[in-house]
């Protein structure tokens, strides 16, 4: 059986819902408030909830925050691969959403920002694998290095995922040159995907980044409540979302992310795994929190109630 190695960051949110953010040294009173670990967590509880083992490639740290997190992965399945704690704690993510459910953030990292050639040889990625990059550990000073070095020796039989996240806005810089062209599955929302290739919509976003990645990469950008458009070679369609009240965007695309990964690892084609990963993703935007993605039986049961209908 596959799995999915992911060498992004588990921190810890703190989740808050307001009415509407204050204006610049203001204040609002939140309807709520909790910590829950996010971050890479969400992608790996989605793909975890929905078949795909998975390992946690990533640091964590010695506190109150690292163990939160591990009490979170343990309670999903996740193996934490590095079981060695770093000597800091665990980063923090101030998670708000207002009352149209868009969501703001404030990021403090901690151990996850830090990775070393040994902490990602200490488990070994075999054929069939999937190993899960983010955009937001090219940023990291003590991690991207010997993440990027790392990758760039996978064989090839060992599928690559990369998820550039909002804060990579350049195909340029000298890391993501050198990891483009080891890429095999790229995942994003259309706001990334329009900011890293400077296009005005997803089908221009999705000819640039031809350019940029292997001729025969999956492409796959999500398009909100449309649903996500899939592009590989010549082969280009999209993929219908599922129509939901939502309350909370926080991990939708983590969500769709961590479903449509599970899907490809189990054989499924591009077109099912998307579909999986929209039904996944619509879920999750009707409930509060990070890692809301439903697992494999609720995805059944809005596909086969769409299809009724």
């Amino acid at each position: 059986m596959p799995k999915m190695l992911h060498t992004g960051q588990v921190i810890i949110d703190l989740v808050m819902a307001v009415d509407k953010l204050p204006q610049a040294g203001g204040d609002v009173l939140a309807q709520s408030a909790s910590f829950e670990a996010g971050g890479g967590f969400n992608v790996m509880a989605a793909a975890q909830r929905n078949g795909l083992p998975v390992v946690y490639l990533g640091r964590h740290g010695t506190g109150r925050f690292g163990d939160l997190a591990r009490d979170a992965m343990n309670a999903e399945g996740i193996r934490i691969g590095i079981t060695e704690r770093a000597e800091r704690d665990t980063g923090l993510c101030v998670a708000i959403t207002d009352a149209s459910a868009e969501r703001s953030f404030v990021s403090y990292i901690g151990a996850e920002g830090e990775l070393s050639a040994e902490d990602l040889a200490s488990v070994p990625a075999e054929a069939g694998d999937y190993v899960y990059v983010s955009g937001y550990s090219l940023l990291h000073v003590g991690k991207a290095q010997p993440l990027v070095d790392w990758v760039l020796t996978l064989p090839e039989a060992v599928r690559v995922v990369f998820d550039p996240g909002p804060l990579v806005d350049s195909p340029d810089a000298p890391l993501m040159q050198a990891l483009l062209p080891r890429i095999d599955v790229w995942t994003s929302n259309s706001v990334e995907a329009l900011k890293i290739t400077g296009a005005t919509d997803i089908a221009e976003a999705l000819d640039r980044l031809v350019g940029y990645l292997p001729r025969e990469v999956l492409m796959v950008v999500r398009d909100g409540p449309q649903g996500c458009w899939i592009s590989q070679g010549s082969e280009r369609r999209h993929v219908p979302g599922f129509k939901v009240d939502a309350v909370d965007s926080n991990g939708a695309g983590d969500a769709h992310a961590g479903v449509f990964v599970a899907g490809l690892a189990q054989g499924l084609s591009a077109f099912d795994a998307a579909r999986r990963a929209n039904a996944a993703a619509a879920l999750a935007v009707t409930r509060w929190g990070p890692a809301t993605s439903p697992g494999t039986a609720e995805v059944d049961e809005l596909i086969s109630k769409s299809f009724s209908q």
